[in-house]
């Protein structure tokens, strides 16, 4: 992926070591995904009435789901999310989650939503701080999560500050390498685009001849640039990155 890429209907998007994921729907919700999540949008429309619908479906890993307070839209949501074997309906709210092998979490931050496990009567969630885990198919007592854990949740899907994070309009680039020829450099292509990294190759002009550079672009700072660079140095054989702008 990259900023400002759209995504459309049954697209399935999938994280991977370290890396953090921000969309933002065409009413102005935000979700977020964390390290090796697995995500799919589904039957996104707007419906008569005024009305946002939308299908999430988190295969995998930790999401937070916000709606804008400040979005200039006025119409109402019907947003369903499902976390593996966990539906909930939600209208507007803040919400945490994540799918693990045999557990599957909801924390309600803020807001009303309504968790249907499979196979069981929904419950209703209309409480701060509220969370609910089903544990090896079984749902266990809704309890209020501590503000600690909750930090230590959230943590798992914010993009931090000097991480390396990519933005739409970002004016920073890392070049990864350089070669003479583009045929040289689609094997790093390859192995970057593979770990996940939006990576593009371009010709370049140095002196009087033209070298192909792979190159990550559209970070916002140089702090940023430079925080990715050294955490692909060595890597996947990049020998040394390169901050430029």
């Amino acid at each position: 992926m990259f900023p400002g890429m759209v995504v459309r209907d049954s697209d399935r998007l999938k994280t991977g070591e370290g890396s953090r994921l921000l969309l933002r729907t065409r009413e102005g919700s935000t979700i977020k995904l964390g390290a090796h999540a697995s995500f799919r949008l589904g039957g996104a429309e707007q419906r008569e009435g005024n009305v946002f619908a939308a299908t999430m479906q988190v295969l995998e890993g930790a999401f937070r789901f916000t709606t804008d307070a400040l979005s200039r839209y006025r119409g109402r949501r019907d947003i369903t999310i499902q976390v593996a074997n966990v539906t909930a309906g939600i209208r507007g709210t803040d919400l945490w989650g994540k799918s693990a092998p045999n557990r599957e979490i909801v924390c309600l931050i803020e807001g009303r939503i309504e968790v249907a496990p499979q196979n069981e009567a929904p419950i209703t969630m209309d409480q701060p701080l509220q969370f609910y885990v089903r544990e090896n198919g079984r749902s266990q007592p809704v309890s209020l999560v501590a503000p600690e854990q909750l930090k230590l949740w959230a943590a798992e899907t914010e993009i931090e500050a000097g991480r390396g994070a990519m933005r739409r309009g970002g004016r920073w680039a890392v070049t990864l390498v350089t070669a003479e020829t583009q045929a040289a450099v689609l094997d790093f292509y390859d192995r970057v685009r593979e770990a996940g990294y939006a990576a593009s190759i371009l010709p370049v002009k140095e002196g009087e001849k033209t070298v192909y550079a792979l190159r990550l672009a559209n970070l916002a700072t140089r702090a940023e640039a430079e925080a990715l660079a050294l955490s692909l140095k060595g890597r996947m054989g990049l020998d040394e990155p390169r901050v430029s702008r």
